[in-house]
């Protein structure tokens, strides 16, 4: 059998790993007895998702044709998930979505779900096949049986600079979603100055890549493509993200947010035959959303679900908050939500490697909205923040000013960068 080093130099030379190759790099992975370093050096092959996912997930008869899920590449407030699994449960679907943690400036699902005090993200299959059967979503983390490998890969995707690789996002997505067992799957994949990928035509390759390799394992499986060059609604941050999502679940959500959510359920209600079209799907999803259809058991989630709740009697609230100024008269033509992801990032919202914590109370709040019409000195973005404070000699607090002030302003077209 060929050692890991001659694997990694059979790569490095273009040439292609035969099954048993593949599984054996993939053991060693789950069974830690490769260095970190080696796998920092391997670059995938898009069949390798067949040989990560490990336990795969069964589900009763009756569940046939019905089983969905969602995926985005990464936002920048990007609450989508939190919104849609239940609105698809509601609508007669089962979903039981697999999701990460936050990687480079990018949010992750799971993060946002445990700033919810008590949030347990750790489910074995028998209790996720409770979970669908009592309320119809669940979103949990990886486990040491639901894909192992890429447990270990995705968590060394920062520190080995291949956040962005297409096949190692190919593999790590598919993996999750084909332990799941789906029907169906509708994959989210961004693409702007806030997304991994900047441009369109890599975010095409990109969806192409996972909807090839979903249709490989017999999943029906389609993608959107969606700008990502400010935020997703107006709140930014995990526990922030989860009120903006609590207050779109009550029919008081932003416009941009509800876009995505009917229309990426709105295209699983139609693959699954729940819509007889697109339109159809959507309008579904939405009344699903806005009717309060989705159902709530514990105490916590009674506090949280209310129709007037006060939302910081269950979520961490940041120690302090500081509100950012526009420089002149004008009009809001746009936001950089690279530049205020990496402002949360130094503030603690993020993480650096695998394995540190996040500060669930830091996030933001954008309070106009594009083009909106200010006047000079009127609060446009409200920090959330803990000790230590930014100030003017923190480089954070420089970052700040320039998603507004540091551009040329007109009285008609002000600019936020």
């Amino acid at each position: 059998m060929e050692s890991i080093p001659d694997l990694i130099k059979k790569k490095r030379d273009g040439k292609e790993l035969c099954d048993q190759e593949i599984k054996t790099f993939i053991q060693a992975v789950t069974n830690k007895t490769i260095q970190e370093c080696q796998i920092g050096t391997k670059t995938f092959n898009e069949k390798i998702q067949h040989d990560v996912i490990g336990e795969v997930m069964s589900w009763p008869k009756e569940w046939e044709g019905c089983v969905v899920d969602k995926h985005s590449t990464g936002g920048v407030g990007d609450k989508v998930s939190l919104v849609l699994a239940p609105a698809l449960a509601a609508c007669g679907c089962k979903v039981p979505m697999i999701s990460g943690r936050g990687l480079a400036h990018t949010g992750g699902t799971l993060d946002k779900l445990e700033s919810i005090p008590g949030y347990n993200i750790h489910q074995s299959a028998i209790k996720i096949r409770e979970i669908l059967e009592s309320v119809g979503c669940c979103i949990v983390g990886q486990t040491e049986m639901l894909v192992p490998a890429d447990r270990v890969l995705y968590a060394l995707r920062d520190a080995t600079s291949t956040v962005d690789s297409l096949p190692l996002i190919t593999g790590s997505i598919i993996s999750k979603k084909g332990a799941e067992s789906l029907s169906a799957l509708v994959l989210d994949v961004k693409f702007g100055r806030a997304a991994l990928y900047k441009d369109l035509q890599s975010a095409k390759e990109l969806a192409q890549s996972l909807v090839n390799a979903g249709n490989g394992l017999g999943m029906r499986t389609g993608a959107v493509l969606s700008c990502m060059d400010a935020t997703i609604g107006r709140f930014v941050g995990n526990s922030l993200e989860v009120i903006e999502s609590l207050e779109t679940l009550k029919g008081r959500g932003p416009d941009d947010l509800m876009e995505l959510v009917t229309t990426l359920g709105g295209f699983l209600l139609m693959t699954t035959g729940s819509a007889s079209n697109l339109s159809e799907g959507r309008k579904k999803i939405s009344e699903a959303v806005t009717g309060g259809k989705q159902g709530v058991a514990k105490e916590m989630a009674r506090l949280l679900c209310s129709a007037h709740s006060d939302y910081y009697s269950v979520l961490r609230k940041a120690k302090h908050q500081k509100e950012l100024k526009t420089s002149a008269e004008g009009v809001a033509v746009d936001f950089d939500g690279l530049v205020l992801a990496e402002i949360l990032h130094k503030l603690g919202a993020g993480r650096s490697k695998a394995g540190e914590p996040v500060n669930h109370s830091v996030g933001a709040e954008l309070l106009v909205s594009l083009g909106q019409r200010v006047v000079k000195g009127e609060p446009w973005l409200r920090l959330h923040y803990e000790d230590p404070a930014p100030t003017q000699t923190r480089s954070v607090d420089c970052r700040a000013r320039s998603l507004w002030g540091n551009t040329t302003t007109h009285k008609h077209n002000t600019k936020c960068h």
